[in-house]
């Protein structure tokens, strides 16, 4: 059985496109109880996510806008508490991957944009929620770092730096925050059997990683089942590293 999140509210960043992993998870801790405030820098998407959750019964709300910014981020937050009396978990999905090739071609902004669209929304967001979970009494963090990270991919050094930004991130916060009450941990998954990988990589040799056997892993950190798991960064992908 999924972890129960009855009484708890959590932040989803990412949900904004059907059939991706940030709503994925959302629909989960849906379905597993949660209060839910979901964001994303699509604010016709997240209208239109909010609506189809709600519809299926999850208490939820949504906050649109540009992550990497501290206003957004912090609007996110506010949300929760405001409406659900606080903040007990979040989700750091938003994210992306934006070039694949040589380093020597790698045009000027690509470092810039994978490092912002990756490790900054990341630390952005987190920063703004992190006084609500210590409000609370605790509380969890769950980000998306890759298995790039740990197989060192070829045509990816953008990509690899962002990530591995957010490994590091990761173990940084869980550290600090540990005495606050606040389990910081990452995903690092393989790559994802999703439409959108599907279709880009029509023709490859992939061991495909089910989105239901990330997100299970994903809901499980968030939980209270994972109390003694901070700073760990989890592969999964079935032994494909």
């Amino acid at each position: 059985m999924p972890p129960d999140f009855h009484g708890k509210t959590v932040l989803v960043t990412g949900v904004g496109r059907v059939g991706q992993v940030g709503h994925a998870v959302a629909q989960a801790l849906g379905r597993a109880g949660a209060n839910l405030v979901i964001a994303d820098v699509n604010a016709s998407a997240v209208d239109d996510r909010v609506r189809d959750l709600a519809q299926a019964g999850v208490s939820v709300r949504g906050a649109a806008g540009d992550l990497t910014t501290p206003d957004s981020a912090a609007s996110a937050v506010t949300l929760a508490v405001r409406t659900f009396g606080g903040l007990d978990g979040l989700i750091n999905v938003a994210g992306g991957f934006t070039y694949f090739g040589s380093t020597l071609d790698a045009a000027p902004d690509i470092l810039e944009r994978e490092l912002t669209i990756n490790l900054k929304t990341a630390f952005v967001v987190s920063q703004a929620a992190l006084p609500a979970l210590i409000a609370r009494g605790g509380g969890s963090i769950t980000n998306f770092a890759s298995a790039a990270v740990l197989r060192g991919d070829s045509q990816m050094a953008p990509y690899l730096a962002a990530k591995s930004g957010v490994a590091g991130l990761t173990r940084g916060l869980a550290r600090e925050f540990a005495s606050r009450g606040v389990r910081v941990n990452a995903v690092a998954p393989g790559t994802l059997r999703t439409g959108d990988n599907q279709r880009a990589m029509t023709g490859s040799s992939v061991q495909w990683v089910e989105l239901a056997d990330l997100v299970a892993v994903v809901l499980f950190l968030a939980s209270d089942e994972a109390r003694a798991i901070s700073g760990a960064i989890i592969p999964v992908g079935a032994g494909a590293f």
